[in-house]
């Protein structure tokens, strides 16, 4: 038995999905996403500040989180948000913080 077996099923997918987007790199890979307002084809490295492949360990964790789709297109990928799956993290995101906040104990912090 693995210790992480005792765990929610929730919980440890929350925790795996915070761990892909806990990296400043990967978040500036979906915000420009989000901001382009559109599938991205070609090299997403040459709009931000990082290499080629860094952008490209980022992308394949974002895509095996299922943050993002990657279709092949000829000889370029084109990168899209994939907005069921951040609408199910920000669910349990928000679930959990919400039991968190719902607490009847609160610490008084000066």
């Amino acid at each position: 038995m693995n210790k992480s077996d005792i765990f929610d099923s929730k919980l440890k997918e929350l925790s795996r999905l915070s761990k892909v987007v806990s990296h400043p790199a990967r978040l500036s890979i979906l915000q420009f996403l989000a901001e382009t307002k559109s599938c991205i084809t070609g090299d997403i490295s040459d709009f931000l500040p990082l290499s080629r492949t860094t952008v490209s360990q980022h992308l394949k964790e974002l895509k095996k989180a299922g943050f993002i789709h990657g279709e092949i297109d000829g000889l370029k990928v084109n990168y899209c948000i994939c907005h069921d799956e951040l609408a199910r993290f920000t669910k349990l995101h928000h679930d959990f913080f919400q039991l968190l906040l719902s607490s009847e104990i609160h610490c008084n912090t000066k």
